[in-house]
């Protein structure tokens, strides 16, 4: 097929979509929120336009409206971005996870969640509700550090090591149990690393403890980590039955995972 000329290129774009792509890459730059002003300014249209343009990817949870008037990125992009592989290869990640993620709090009674990285934190892109008396709920959508829980440092753990040593520079801590010293926490993730999961004891959250374990890709690249949070203060038994089905549910969402991506060779 003959290559499509630049000109021609810019002949079939449709102006409005280009615009939306620029809200997008702004709200993707200021996490924090960006106000109206600065949208109008950054995409250079009237700001009766860019209230519209808002005002509509709000109604379809693209963009978040905060009660300051600050917009951000909307949970509808989380749905989207868990239906695209890292390598962008055709398997669907979270309708391979979520059956798996069901029956781990199915078996367990306790809440589960699938998390990936985003930048320098990690993102709920999956969970599954438990149903025991003090089981825990986590929602997709939420944003958490990464060096502070046991799906952090799994992700962290698997990091390249030059992501690894910039972040080591900023472990704020959360909690009295949180590693905030860049030697603890490189022995932390050096134990990850050789055991292949990661126990979070209170250090995101004071009386929250949590078990986590890697999903890998055909190539053996952690993808994401499932883990499960529960209440502090629970038998070390308990905690070892969660351990092994946290575990086995990474395992059997990996071999799924590697499973799709062999059909689509």
């Amino acid at each position: 097929m003959a290559e499509i000329s630049e000109e021609a290129s810019q002949k079939y774009r449709i102006p409005v979509i280009e615009r939306m792509v620029d809200v997008f890459a702004l709200l993707e730059r200021t996490p924090e929120g960006a106000t109206i002003r600065e949208v109008v300014k950054a995409v250079k249209l009237s700001r009766t336009t860019v209230y519209r343009m808002l005002n509509t990817l709000s109604a379809h949870d693209f963009v978040h409206r905060s009660p300051a008037g600050t917009y951000t990125l909307g949970r509808r992009l989380l749905t989207l971005a868990a239906h695209v592989a890292p390598n962008v290869a055709s398997y669907d990640l979270l309708a391979i996870a979520q059956p798996h993620l069901n029956q781990m709090s199915d078996l367990t009674g306790e809440g589960g969640k699938l998390t990936v990285l985003s930048g320098d934190e990690i993102l709920v892109v999956a969970a599954s509700q438990g149903r025991g008396p003090y089981a825990l709920t986590a929602s997709a959508g939420q944003r958490l550090p990464i060096h502070a829980g046991a799906a952090g440092k799994i992700l962290l753990a698997f990091s390249p090591q030059d992501d690894i040593d910039r972040r080591l520079s900023r472990l704020d801590a959360l909690t009295s149990h949180t590693i905030s010293d860049p030697a603890r926490m490189i022995e932390e993730l050096a134990r990850i690393r050789e055991c292949g999961w990661s126990r979070d004891m209170g250090e995101q959250m004071v009386g929250v403890h949590a078990i986590a374990a890697p999903v890998q890709d055909a190539s053996n690249a952690v993808i994401a980590a499932v883990s499960i949070p529960f209440v502090a203060g629970v038998d070390e038994r308990r905690v070892e039955e969660i351990r092994r089905t946290v575990i086995s549910t990474a395992q059997a969402i990996t071999r799924d995972v590697i499973r799709a991506s062999a059909d689509d060779q």
